[in-house]
């Protein structure tokens, strides 16, 4: 699989991403498969990962460095990345973007995971009322003091992304965003533009919508798939692919978190498919 520059100031990674985040919620998850999953994505050029959370259980992730280093491959042969700024307490859940906070949760995390640092600090939700200035500088220090690489943002709207970006002196190098065939918003609420005017390439969860692009009832759902089923008998491949090559042609970096082989190599052979400017806003008539 090809390797693509996040943005022009962030690291090369690989063209799909996997993500453990879901991971700690899977009953069938034994070590044998997780095992075969890293494998799988190692072999099929995967060399990027989403850790999840500062919160998630570190089992995942021991498993994965363990299976990393049996496969030979060294920490900078890596690229991981975890969001951060999301804090649960008593049933209760909301943002916190403290200077306190955003560093002790970080600290923890890298710790747990037996990390120096890592590639991308995510700051999860703007949090409405830590002063912008703290934010911006603590990120700022989180990138000084080498503890991340670069820092990006997830699950922000575009007047968020712009205000942050305001406050910082680094970039920030990359968007994490639902985005799909059945929740377009991005294109159409200029959070995409915005991506694109700093040059740089926006992650996006959820890239079939949770199944519901390839099984789901709903009226625009079976016409998404007519007409990719239709472009996918003519092209000789598989309508998963075509929802994630799809994504891939707006610039997109589609993040699997299946635990199935078939659909983690779909995603990744979705990255050699292209449909045509027909084709394409074909399924953007429907999708819109």
């Amino acid at each position: 699989m090809k390797k693509i520059y996040i943005s022009d100031s962030g690291p090369k990674v690989s063209a799909a991403i996997y993500s453990f985040w879901r991971w700690e919620n899977e009953k069938n998850l034994t070590d044998e498969i997780a095992q075969s999953v890293i494998e799988h994505c190692v072999k099929l050029g995967i060399n990027t990962f989403d850790l999840g959370n500062y919160e998630t259980s570190s089992n995942s992730q021991k498993i994965f460095f363990s299976e990393i280093n049996k496969l030979g491959l060294k920490r900078e042969d890596v690229v991981l990345f975890a969001k951060f700024g999301l804090q649960k307490k008593d049933g209760l859940e909301y943002f916190n973007n403290s200077r306190s906070f955003l560093l002790e949760s970080l600290d923890k995390f890298l710790a747990a995971q037996k990390l120096d640092y890592i590639d991308i600090f995510l700051l999860e939700g703007l949090d409405f009322i830590t002063d912008l200035e703290e934010i911006a500088t603590t990120l700022e220090y989180i990138v000084h003091t080498g503890k991340a690489k670069h820092i990006g943002i997830a699950n922000l709207n575009n007047s968020q992304h712009k205000l942050l970006s305001k406050f910082l002196s680094i970039p920030i190098v990359t968007s994490h965003i639902e985005m799909n065939l059945l929740k377009p918003d991005a294109i159409l609420d200029g959070r995409l533009d915005f991506i694109k005017e700093t040059y740089s390439k926006p992650l996006v969860w959820a890239p079939l919508a949770g199944g519901d692009i390839l099984s789901g009832g709903s009226e625009k759902a079976i016409k998404i798939r007519k007409i990719l089923n239709e472009i996918a008998t003519k092209q000789n491949v598989n309508i998963e692919q075509l929802a994630v090559a799809w994504l891939i042609q707006l610039g997109a970096l589609p993040i699997i978190g299946s635990l199935s082989l078939e659909r983690i190599r779909n995603a990744a052979e979705a990255t050699e498919v292209k449909l045509s400017h027909e084709d394409w806003y074909k399924v953007f008539s429907v999708v819109a």
